[in-house]
Order: C-alpha cells, then sequence, then structure tokens
C-alpha cells in the first residue's frame, strides 16, 4: 500500500491513489501541522496551540494524544512517532506533495512543480499564525517558480503560455505589481501592444480605486517602455561561466544553499572565494528568473558599480548621486528579485548603497572579514585540506597522473600551501607539460615556487602592495618566525595592536585559537608569509618606514623595516621568558646576554601570563624556539643566545633535550659568526650539558673546557665555574671521583668567592654525592646536609630533591627518595623522577616488596629510553634483571642482564 500526503491544495491524504478519509477538524489540524514540518518533532505545547488557539482546555495534553492515537489507526503504524516532549511525521521521497515541489524547482523542473498546486496551502482547513512562516515560504517560492517558467516560455517565444501562466498567478494575487510588470511586458513582446496598455491602464485604476495609490516605479518603467515602442531590455545573465572542475567546499556551499539575503565569502587571496561564489550563485540562479546582476567593486566608489547596474536593468541616464542611484536600484530590484554577486568588496561601506530590497540575494568576496552587515551568512575559507588539493590537482593535470606519482602530488600540494589558486596554477603546468613527471614540478616549485605559480605571485602581490607600509613589514616580520602560531601578546607588543587587527581583517593573519592564558594566537598563512619574505621589500618599492619613525629609502630599508619588527618580537620574548625562568623551581647555572634588547609587557600583562611558568613555557617552547632560529639565520646573535640560555631551566626540567640541542646549535652558529665570544661560550656550555645527559662524555668534556676557556679569557669567574661543575659531572661519570671532587671543590671556592648561593647549593651536592660514590659517608654527610639546609633557605624545591636523593642513598632510607619523587613529580621533572623511581626500587627489593619495586624500575627505564639516557636506562635494566633472578625467573633475568651488560660496554669510557 503506498500513501501519500497532499498539502498544496486542500488536506488529502490517499492511498494507491485513492482518497483515504481522515476524519474530524482537530486530527486534521494535527495532521496538517506535523506535514508542514514532515520528518521535524514538532512540540506538544506547539500542536496543542494550532488545535486550541483561544484557549486550550485543561485536557489538552490527553486529548493531543488521543488524536494522535486516532491518527495513527487512520494511517496505520509507523508514521508518526513520539520524540521527547513532541511528535514528527516521517514521510518517504515522493510521499509528500509540498516536499516534491521543492525538489522540482531545485531541478528546474517548474512546470512539473507548479502542475502539483491544487489551490491554496490547506486551504480547507482554519488554519494557524503558527503555518504562516512555512506557507509564506511556499507561496513565495511557487511565485518564483511560475516567473522562471514564465521567463524560459518567453524565451522560446511562447508568449501566449506565459501570459497565461502570469494571468492565473494575478487571480490570487491582484496586487503584486511585479507580476503585473511581468504581464504588460510579456504581452508587449509577444505583438500585443494595446493589450498590454489596456492592461495597464486596468491594473492602475484598481490601485487607485482600491488602494489608493499609483503604481509603483517598475510597473510605471514598463508603462513607459511600451509608450516609446522600445526594445526591451534583456534580463541580465551576467554571471561568469562556472568553473567545470570546481571542487570541495561541500560545507560553505551547504550554507550559501540559502535562504539568505547577503551571504559574505571572506578568505586570504587565492582561497577560492570568487570561484566559490560564482558556483554557489549559478546553482541559485535558476530561483532568480529575472536576472543576475556581477558587479567587480575592487577600490571603486560605489558610485560607478550602481551606474553598471542600473544601465544593465534599462536606465540609460542613473541619477547623479549615490543616494539616488541607491534608492532607484532598490525600486527596480523590489519588483524583479534577482541574484547579485559582488565581487573583491572593500569594507562594508562600500557593499551598502548596493544592497537591494527584500527578495532578491547579493553574495559578496572581499579579502576583508566583513561582518558589519545585519543579518549576513558569513562564510570564511580556508586552505583545502590535502585530499581535496589533490582531487583538484587530479582534475587539472589529470587524475590518473597525479595517482601514478602520489608522494610528488603530496608534496606538490604541500608547496602551493592548500590554496586553491596555487593548486590549479601546478596542475595547470601540468597540464600544459604532458612530458613533465610531477617530481619535475615538485623541484621546480622547490627551487622557486613564485616563478612557476605566476598566477599566485600576482595575486598576492597585488594584496600585498594594497597594504599600509607598516603593515606590510610586519607580514614580513611575522614570515621570518615561520609557520607556528604566535601568541597575541608579542605579536601586539611588537607591531602594535592596530597593525595585528588589520592582518586579520583583511585574512592575512588567521587567527588559530588561545593560549592557556586564554590570549589569541596568530599564524601568518604558509604562502603569504613565504611570499612577504621573498617579494615583501621589492614590492615596497622607493621608500618605507623606518625604525625611528622617519622616511628611509630603497629595497636595504624594506629588508630593514621587516629586521626591526623581528629584533622587537624577540626583545619581547626575552623579556617575557627571562622573566618566567625566573619564576622556574630551580634556575641555577642560567645565563643571560645584558646587551640583549627587552621589551618588557605592562606588569600586570606580565603578572597574568607568567603566574604559572612551567604552563607558559610549556605553551610556547617550540614558538621560542622558532624564535631563536629566525633570530640565528638573520644574525642576531645575542638576541638569539639570549633567548636560549632563558630557555635552558625548562628545558632542563622537562627534559626537551632535542629543543635544547636545537637552539643553542643554531645561537652558537650565529655567535661565532658574529663574533660574540661570551655567546659562542653559553651556547657550547648548554651543548655540552645535552651531550652530558646522552653520555656523549668526549662531546661534553670538549664543550665544557672550551666554555671554560673562553669565560676564563672573558674575566667572568662564575660562568668558568659553571663549566667547571660540567667537567666535575663529566669525570664522575667517567668513574674518576678524585678529578670530579677536585672540580667541584674548585667551583664551590669560586661560588662562594662570588656569593652564588645556588651555585653553592649545586657544588655542596655535587661532592656529597661523589663522595658517597667513594665510600666517604662522614664527607658525603657534611655536605649533603648543608647542601639540603641550603636549598630549602634558598626556596629551591628542586635542588631538595636531587639532594634527597643522595641523603636516601646514604641513609638508605626510602623516606628521603619518596620526598624527592614528590618534589620532581610536582615539577614535571621526568629524568630526576625516574632516578628517584629507580634508588626506591632498589630499597623496595631489599624489603622483598617485588611488585613495587618491578613496577618502579619499569617506568624508570620507559622514561631513560624515551630520553636517551644510555647510563640510566642501563642501570635500570641491571636492577630489573637481578630483581627477576631474586624471583627465580632466571631466563628473563639473564635476558635482562645481558641487555644491561651490552649497553655498558657502548657507554663512552
Amino acid at each position: 500500500m503506498t500513501v501519500t500526503f497532499h498539502v498544496l491544495g486542500p488536506l488529502e491524504v490517499r492511498s494507491d491513489g485513492r482518497p483515504l478519509r481522515i476524519s474530524g477538524r482537530k486530527p486534521r489540524l494535527l495532521l496538517a501541522t506535523l506535514l508542514l514540518d514532515a520528518g521535524r518533532v514538532v512540540s506538544a505545547d506547539r500542536l496543542v496551540e494550532v488545535l486550541w488557539p483561544q484557549r486550550p482546555p485543561r485536557s489538552a495534553q490527553a486529548n493531543l494524544r488521543t488524536y494522535v492515537s486516532s491518527l495513527r489507526s487512520g494511517l496505520g503504524a509507523g508514521w508518526l512517532r513520539a520524540d521527547g516532549s513532541g511528535y514528527a511525521i516521517d514521510v518517504p521521497g515522493g510521499a509528500l506533495d509540498l516536499l516534491v515541489f521543492e525538489e522540482l524547482v531545485d531541478r528546474g523542473d517548474y512546470a512539473g512543480a507548479l502542475a502539483l498546486w491544487r489551490g491554496a496551502p490547506l486551504c480547507d482547513l482554519p488554519g494557524s499564525p503558527l503555518w504562516d512562516r512555512r506557507i509564506e515560504a511556499l507561496d513565495a517560492l511557487r511565485l518564483r517558480a511560475a516567473e522562471a517558467l514564465a521567463e524560459r516560455r518567453i524565451e522560446g517565444g511562447d508568449h501566449d503560455g506565459a501570459v497565461s501562466a502570469l494571468r492565473a498567478l494575478l487571480a490570487e494575487h491582484p496586487y503584486r505589481e511585479d507580476l503585473w510588470r511581468h504581464l504588460v511586458l510579456t504581452l508587449h513582446r509577444g505583438g500585443r501592444k494595446a493589450e498590454a496598455l489596456r492592461t495597464y491602464a486596468a491594473v492602475r485604476d484598481r490601485l487607485v480605486d482600491e488602494l489608493g495609490v499609483e503604481p509603483g516605479a517598475g510597473l510605471r518603467a514598463a508603462y513607459e517602455v511600451i509608450l516609446a515602442d522600445d526594445a526591451l531590455p534583456a534580463a541580465p545573465r551576467q554571471l561568469p561561466p562556472d568553473l567545470p572542475d570546481f571542487t570541495g567546499r561541500a560545507g560553505a556551499l551547504a550554507e550559501l544553499r540559502g535562504p539568505f539575503s547577503v551571504a559574505v565569502i571572506s578568505g586570504p587571496p587565492g582561497v577560492g572565494k570568487s570561484a566559490l561564489a560564482v558556483h554557489a550563485a549559478h546553482t541559485l540562479r535558476t530561483a532568480y528568473p529575472a536576472g543576475q546582476l556581477y558587479l567587480e567593486l575592487g577600490g571603486r566608489d560605489p558610485a560607478g558599480p550602481l551606474a553598471e547596474a542600473l544601465r544593465a536593468l534599462g536606465v540609460e541616464q542613473p541619477p547623479p548621486t549615490v543616494p539616488e542611484r541607491s534608492a532607484l536600484l532598490r525600486s527596480l530590484l523590489a519588483e524583479r528579485p534577482m541574484l547579485v554577486l559582488l565581487a573583491d568588496a572593500r569594507d562594508a561601506a562600500q557593499v551598502r548603497p548596493l544592497l537591494p530590497g527584500n527578495g532578491s540575494a547579493v553574495i559578496v568576496t572581499s579579502r576583508r572579514r566583513i561582518t558589519e552587515l545585519p543579518g549576513a551568512v558569513c562564510v570564511q575559507l580556508g586552505p583545502f585540506e590535502q585530499e581535496e588539493a589533490l582531487t583538484l590537482l587530479g582534475r587539472v593535470a589529470g587524475a590518473e597522473r597525479v595517482a601514478r606519482e602520489r608522494e610528488a602530488a603530496r608534496a606538490i600540494v604541500a608547496a602551493c600551501g592548500g590554496l586553491p589558486l596555487a593548486v590549479r596554477n601546478a596542475g595547470a603546468r601540468l597540464a600544459a607539460r604532458p612530458g613533465w613527471s610531477l617530481a619535475v614540478l615538485r623541484q621546480r616549485l622547490q627551487d622557486d615556487w613564485l616563478a612557476e605559480l605566476g598566477d599566485v605571485r600576482a595575486t598576492l602581490d597585488h594584496g600585498y602592495a594594497r597594504l599600509p607600509r607598516e603593515a606590510a613589514h610586519a607580514l614580513g616580520t611575522l614570515g621570518r618566525l615561520g609557520a607556528r602560531a604566535q601568541p597575541g601578546w608579542v605579536v601586539d607588543a611588537a607591531l602594535g595592536r592596530h597593525v595585528t587587527d588589520l592582518l586579520v581583517d583583511v585574512n592575512l593573519l588567521d587567527p588559530v585559537g588561545t593560549d592557556p592564558a586564554g590570549q589569541p594566537r596568530y599564524r601568518v598563512p604558509d604562502l603569504i608569509g613565504r611570499h612577504a619574505l621573498e617579494r615583501g621589500p621589492a614590492l615596497l618599492g622607493d621608500g618605507v618606514i623606518g625604525l625611528d619613525g622617519g622616511f628611509d629609502g630603497g629595497f636595504d630599508c624594506a629588508l630593514t623595516g621587516a629586521l626591526g619588527g623581528v629584533s622587537r618580537m624577540l626583545a619581547a620574548w626575552t623579556a617575557t621568558a627571562e622573566h618566567a625562568m625566573a619564576r622556574l623551581p630551580t634556575t641555577v647555572f642560567s645565563l643571560t646576554a645584558d646587551r640583549a634588547p627587552r621589551r618588557p609587557l605592562p606588569a600586570h600583562q606580565l603578572e597574568r601570563l607568567t603566574a604559572d611558568p612551567v604552563t607558559w613555557f610549556e605553551a610556547e617552547h617550540e614558538a621560542l624556539a622558532d624564535a631563536v632560529e629566525a633570530a640565528a639565520g638573520l644574525g642576531l646573535a645575542e638576541p638569539a643566545w639570549g633567548l636560549a640560555a632563558a630557555m635552558v631551566p625548562y628545558l632542563d626540567l622537562r627534559c626537551h633535550l632535542g629543543t635544547w640541542r636545537r637552539t643553542h646549535t643554531a645561537a652558537l652558529t650565529a655567535a661565532r659568526a658574529a663574533g660574540d665570544r661570551y655567546g659562542e661560550a653559553a651556547m657550547l656550555r648548554g651543548l655540552a650539558q645535552v651531550d652530558l645527559y646522552q653520555d656523549r662524555y668526549d662531546e661534553s668534556a670538549a664543550g665544557f673546557t672550551r666554555s671554560r676557556r673562553i669565560f676564563r679569557d672573558l674575566g667572568d669567574s662564575r660562568a668558568e665555574a659553571i663549566s667547571i661543575c660540567g667537567l666535575g659531572a663529566v669525570a664522575q661519570f667517567r668513574g674518576r671521583n678524585a678529578r670530579a671532587l677536585a672540580r667541584f671543590r674548585q667551583a664551590l671556592a669560586v661560588f662562594l668567592s662570588v656569593g652564588d648561593r645556588h651555585g653553592e647549593a649545586f657544588a655542596r651536592q655535587a661532592i656529597g654525592r661523589v663522595c658517597l660514590q667513594s665510600g666517604d659517608q662522614h664527607g658525603a654527610r657534611e655536605s649533603l646536609t648543608r647542601a639540603v639546609l641550603l636549598a630549602r633557605e634558598l626556596g629551591d624545591a628542586h635542588r631538595e630533591g636531587c639532594v634527597c636523593l643522595q641523603l636516601g642513598r646514604l641513609h638508605r632510607e626510602m623516606s628521603f627518595h619518596r620526598h624527592a619523587l614528590e618534589i620532581f613529580e610536582s615539577l614535571g621533572d621526568r629524568h630526576c623522577g625516574a632516578y628517584a623511581l629507580q634508588d626506591l626500587a632498589g630499597l623496595q627489593a631489599a624489603q622483598g616488596d617485588l611488585v613495587r619495586a618491578s613496577t618502579g624500575l619499569e617506568r624508570s627505564l620507559a622514561v631513560f629510553r624515551e630520553l636517551g639516557d644510555r647510563s640510566g636506562e642501563a642501570s635500570a635494566t641491571q636492577l630489573l634483571g637481578e630483581l627477576h633472578r631474586s624471583a627465580g625467573r632466571t631466563g628473563l633475568a639473564l635476558d635482562y642482564l645481558r641487555h644491561a651488560g651490552a649497553l655498558r660496554r657502548n657507554l663512552p669510557a
């Protein structure tokens, strides 16, 4: 049995084509309300309001359930469903005439769609205000379909058919002047001029007699056209051609499917705004049979585009002023709703005079985020994801070709930054050169992407040249810091908030969320940043704003402007990083670049950002590392090594050894190139410490020795003592305890002489550790006791934890190890925490608690392996082997012990 529902006219339900009786007015009202929202839940309160619009009875909810039950009996099971606080009716495709009507209109089958109408929707029922919005939308869609059908018949020469359709509509809507205008012009086009004039006279009399108004501008203009016997202006069809290989943007197209009065598509240059707008406009054009206008705005005053639009609508002499032109455009489009595409808008002020009244739809494209137009749908475009970009590349260059060289294709779309224009440009290059492999283009893009992607270069050149010079310099500054997101506070501090806001508004700087302190973060899109670096200085021409606010000339000054921006950002980074570093749990052996510029933030902002310094560093350390590398690459040696040095206490605490090595290597190169010997020594010392942690004892000793020599030559005894401590640690790890003890005592004397109490605590702990390892328990107890008291006095929890490790070994008491472990875990120091776990496990195993000992050793072993600490890995593996042997697991124990032996043999002597 096939059941169908019909609301475009009297309510009808048919079963296999025969009427199915639904008795009672209220069940029919209930069914009609559900059908108008088919597939969606209608609340019980809303249904009650339809059934009893004046005063519902107390039993309304119970009565509603009765009517629902009645409908279920009449329709059969499966149609109505209860869902939460309401009801819904689910109808399959083709079973409800209003849904079929909407689908046919979307497909452009206007005749088929209009044939479904049997009168006004639900005209046999009293109706409800709650139906009005849905029914008005259906009526409006019906009128548009009828207009489109009439226009199609006119274009096909069937003027009589168009006249009949229009008269039928006017019988239902006798005061619609746009329909009367269509009718008189259609009569005129069909050679029935006299009838057209009589029709105009009749409708004018009717409007004057019944409503007391004269015909509107559109209807009067049609009358004047008939009197002059002028050729009628064709309905404008100005949309540019659609792209046959348009790709992606499914979400944006869904937003642009309507209904809307204004939609704004914004995004950076080359992101495909125009392609999307044109494609969306072509999908909508059948809904606007009166015409489609396309206007290029650019930097023009609205007067020019308004004149173009009016001339396209048949106005030979547009009024002289913008307000008059705007008013006339609204008047004409009020009776002829059209689709209007406004391309490359500058701002909202440029767009407002071009907006028609209700009924038309406007799509605006702009590089600027235009959010000031009330009720506008805002569509923000970003680069393609990889698969979308590959699909577009295949459609332009050939899908099989792309599939054969998938890896090279991925590299090409990555080099294009996901920008559709760049991908299309690359695909066109391949299509024009069928003999090229994709690998050839990949290499050429790596060598000189700007030369290969000419369309992209031209687009980006145009956008860059339109920027104020200050903003152009800022873009170059951000481009030099790489693709990683930068925090808003450093961007604002270096560039000025007004510049940041401008770059965001014109989609050259992307907001990408917030940091843990709630501050916004920004990133320059890949190709835009690279373009600003490579083309920016040349495009700025013969003069730029200098760093001191004066005017400088030439290419080099453009570069200087960008470098000045980088310097200001580095100064902000350095001041903030040093402030955060000073608040870390441990800052021992920190070195600073005294001459590096610093740009402190306001005190309240600085306190808010670094209230939790570990969290701040965790959020920012990758961006800080990028800043170090950018500074080093630009030859800004002291800012580079000063910032790298400020990161050391955090990198040490969190064991980010890779970042530590990367930043120090880059800064060391810059310091040497600049002849900055202090910076060279500071970076050598830091790299030697990383080598020590990773058991590269020869490299570590060489680094500490070179840094010590430079510090001594420069007369910095404290820094020299820091390097001496490093040499002592290398000697201790190599088992040369006498040499280690001499080094640490030498360093202690220096720290005492210069009053460095944190250095003193470190040296006393190191001396106690060597004494303990050498069997000198008295010396160990004395040094470690003084060290822990000093650490507590200084509030240095991390140093206290390190000393407690040694005290636990000295006294063989788990309480020291547990306290140390608590400290390290609270500070997030996984490396020292792994040693605490290992020592604690040794004592647990000695007391027979093998399960806890095994768990602790496995945890510490995982950390040592992750951090590349081969010495720690060897000792943890050895202890696990001994533990398994004591538990009787001989085979497993042998495996661990053999592995521990192999690890130790590979350790440097």
